[in-house]
């Protein structure tokens, strides 16, 4: 039996996409061919690899043996086009980037993809912008910023640390004259407004504050809690309640008035801003320049309070 490698390696990226439509859009490749040619491979293997309906793909028992070997062949493939990718002058091709929603006002994600999309107009982005924590491999991400203290060992995965970010407790002018200006954390607890935001699955974060070797927690009633620090920022501004902003986002908003700092001596646990990547030895070129860029990026001050 001799089986073409370019069909098994199409079978993993239908796999992958989920549906025909998706991947004969992610291959350049039209609708009818990749289902002939998934129909030949199966043909050839006596056996279905995955059942047809209206509304998904659904894969065989025996479809996912074969599946195992197209992946690698996939990787494989995929690694020695990232070594052609690497040497090549003018970075190309699609990149898949994952993007939790809290961290998309910290980039400034707008500006960013306008410059990255000006320098490099034949790279076409494909961004997931989920709470979820995608899994990079099977998912064929190139790559996933992920907001964490630490991040779990994996072997298959390279975790890069963009930048680690300070964070406190911030709140408006118009909010402390009303509500009043706490002297401690305690204080927090007694007829103070949190906005808390919500962590990946779905419950709000407590506020653990330090200073020293001095420890607090807590969290307060409040109006409103979300997965947005910049509608959290927003709130804040209005007067609603207290939040909890890393120091780079709200440093433009304190220096216009906008925002004070609440408990200043007391801090938030630093988070670290990782960027993730497929544990191969050589990026693509696309993925490389958008590390470099996304790096760059965070080490600018936020021009425009939101």
């Amino acid at each position: 039996m001799n089986l073409d490698a370019d069909d098994l390696v199409l079978f993993a990226r239908v796999a992958e996409a989920g549906s025909f439509s998706r991947a004969s859009e992610r291959c350049g490749l039209p609708k009818a061919t990749v289902s002939r040619r998934i129909g030949a491979l199966e043909a050839k293997l006596g056996e279905r690899l995955m059942t047809r309906t209206t509304r998904q793909l659904a894969i065989t028992e025996f479809g996912e043996r074969i599946l195992e070997h197209a992946r690698r062949l996939l990787e494989e493939t995929e690694a020695a086009s990232a070594l052609a990718q690497h040497r090549q002058a003018t970075p190309q091709g699609t990149l898949r980037v994952s993007l939790p929603p809290g961290f998309l006002d910290e980039l400034e994600l707008v500006p960013f993809l306008l410059e990255f999309a000006e320098r490099h107009p034949d790279v076409r982005l494909e961004l997931d912008i989920s709470p979820r924590r995608v899994d990079v491999i099977a998912e064929r991400f190139d790559l996933a910023v992920r907001v964490a203290p630490r991040l779990p060992d994996d072997a298959t995965l390279v975790a890069r640390r963009l930048i680690e970010l300070e964070q406190g407790l911030f709140a408006s002018p118009a909010y402390l004259a009303r509500a009043g200006r706490p002297s401690s954390p305690a204080q927090l607890l007694a007829g103070h407004a949190a906005l808390r935001l919500v962590s990946s699955d779905g419950e709000p974060h407590p506020w653990r504050l330090a200073r020293g070797r001095e420890r607090w927690e807590g969290l307060p009633d409040g109006p409103i809690a979300a997965n947005s620090i910049g509608l959290m920022s927003t709130l804040a501004r209005h007067g609603m309640g207290i939040a909890g902003l890393s120091a780079r986002y709200a440093a433009s908003l304190v220096a216009q008035g906008l925002l004070e700092r609440v408990l200043p001596e007391w801090c938030l646990p630093t988070m670290t801003v990782w960027c993730v990547t497929p544990g191969r030895r050589l990026l693509p070129r696309r993925t490389s320049v958008f590390v470099a860029m996304l790096e760059a990026q965070l080490q600018r001050p936020l021009t425009a309070p939101r």
